[in-house]
């Protein structure tokens, strides 16, 4: 699959690391640092602009090590960018630590993953097919 990219930024295109790699690394495209205060939420620009084939989307995920190390994820868990919007790719980054993190020029602040969707056609029905789990919610299979 090829993706039509406008590159704004003065980082080369995202690309993978490894031949097993599913995502590619997203760069903060800023002039200055940006100051995210615990709990905080922010938009980092990346200067990628994209074009995804219908019947695809492209997963903004967040960094493991970022994560881990500094308490810094997606606000909105996972975003994703639709085969028809044209805007500039923006990370909705938010600080879950107890400390100040900054994010500087350059930095890996997310990984952008492709992936293959079906649209769904929704029918109103009465009842639903039973099964052995039924309405069983959250740990109801004991794991």
């Amino acid at each position: 699959m090829v993706i039509k990219v406008v590159n704004k930024s003065s980082f080369p295109l995202p690309n993978y690391k490894t031949v097993g790699s599913a995502g590619m690394d997203l760069h903060a495209n800023i002039d200055e640092p940006i100051l995210i205060k615990p709990l905080e939420r922010v938009l980092v620009s990346t200067g990628l602009f994209i074009s995804i084939p219908k019947g695809y989307e492209a997963q903004i995920r967040a960094r493991s090590g970022l994560a881990l190390k500094h308490g810094i994820s997606l606000a909105n868990g996972i975003g994703t960018i639709d085969s028809d919007y044209r805007g500039e790719i923006g990370v909705i980054l938010i600080n879950l630590s107890n400390d100040d993190y900054i994010i500087k020029r350059g930095d890996r602040i997310a990984q952008m993953v492709f992936v293959k969707y079906e649209r769904a056609e929704l029918m109103e029905v009465s009842t639903l097919d039973s099964t052995d789990r039924g309405e069983g919610g959250f740990g109801h299979t004991g794991y």
